[in-house]
């Protein structure tokens, strides 16, 4: 889960300032353009890193349990199952790598951490939020093909497909990440106003301009969702026709119609919550970093560091999603917390078992 880095820390002039007897608290004290700090109160800060290091330690830990299972269990090695891989490695960076600086900044209010760094973080953010886009876009597809071509399914998509849009979003989030971050393509055409007036030490943001807000919202946000969404409503409609062919069915083949069908609605419900929830999650930070710059950046700072954590929350969600919805994952989970998954050919075990 994934998200654009765009908090942005208040200034002197430009926002909410603690002073003490000699002016506002500074992040750099030594230094001219440093920005204002905001210091909280020592239990305060306390809770916050309790809080946010509890949910990144659990985005961690819940994704680490989606890659085992799906990489230990021969079972679960299909296309759809390689998707939803790729999608938790990029939701256990999300909690170990972005999260914990993040959670730095959100409590301290300043970037302890160094200007490179910085960069790297942004875009190793902006990189996953975008590959989480991509998967959910993928796995539309997928769903669309197991559920309305289900006799071009296995020949349509199989796990060198999968691959290739594993590769495809990963490698086109990283293009995008890395490239809007080092070419700084977000201030393109309005690099003074950005150094004289936001630009200031102890700041990790990123800043962008009208036509940059708008083309990245559009390109990483508008246009999967629109695909998603587009291709789920052609699913549902499908799934009724056949709901209603089937009640109409000859008993020869009923049964093993009913059958598939169930277990392939099944899968593409989970999926489509999935996509609900990323897409609920993360469409207040969207929405406010596009129009952000209508309103002349004066959308306070808190409230996008408040949406960032919204939208993390997401790589959170995911598998207490696969763990409620998904019989697998849950007698999987059992398997591994037992550590069972020692125990001689356990890689061959049946986690689907007669009811899914």
């Amino acid at each position: 889960m994934c998200l654009l880095v765009c908090f942005q820390q208040t200034m002197s002039g430009n926002g909410p300032e603690t002073r003490i007897d000699h002016g506002p608290v500074l992040c750099f004290e030594s230094f001219n353009n440093s920005c204002v700090r905001f210091v909280y109160p020592s239990e305060i800060q306390i809770l916050f890193y309790l809080f946010f290091s509890a949910i990144s330690l659990t985005t961690v830990c819940g994704n680490l349990l989606v890659i085992i299972a799906i990489i230990h269990f021969k079972q679960l090695h299909t296309p759809t199952n390689y998707l939803i891989l790729s999608l938790a490695v990029a939701d256990l960076l999300i909690g170990g790598f972005v999260m914990p600086p993040s959670m730095l900044r959100s409590v301290e209010t300043c970037w302890y951490l160094g200007d490179m760094f910085c960069k790297i973080h942004s875009s190793v953010d902006i990189m996953l939020c975008i590959t989480s886009l991509l998967h959910i876009s993928f796995i539309s597809i997928d769903r669309y093909y197991a559920v309305c071509h289900p006799l071009q399914y296995r020949n349509k998509i199989t796990p060198p497909i999968s691959l290739i849009m594993i590769s495809l979003s990963w490698g086109l989030a990283a293009f995008v990440g890395f490239a809007m971050v080092f070419l700084q393509f977000n201030i393109l055409g309005a690099e003074e106003f950005y150094f004289d007036n936001i630009a200031c030490k102890g700041a990790c943001i990123i800043f962008q301009t009208r036509a940059a807000s708008t083309i990245s919202s559009f390109l990483a946000f508008g246009l999967p969702a629109i695909i998603a969404v587009s291709i789920y409503l052609k699913i549902l409609l499908v799934a009724r026709r056949q709901s209603k062919s089937i009640q109409h069915s000859t008993d020869v083949g009923k049964k093993t119609s009913i059958s598939i069908n169930k277990t392939e609605g099944k899968a593409t419900k989970t999926l489509a919550i999935i996509m609900g929830v990323f897409f609920v999650s993360i469409s207040p930070f969207f929405f406010c970093n596009l129009i952000d710059p209508f309103l002349d950046h004066t959308i306070p700072p808190a409230v996008f560091d408040v949406l960032l954590w919204i939208g993390y929350l997401n790589s959170l969600c995911n598998p207490f999603v696969y763990a409620f919805f998904y019989r697998w994952f849950r007698k999987a989970l059992r398997i591994i917390l037992l550590a069972k998954i020692f125990q001689v050919n356990s890689s061959q075990l049946d986690l689907m078992g007669r009811r899914d």
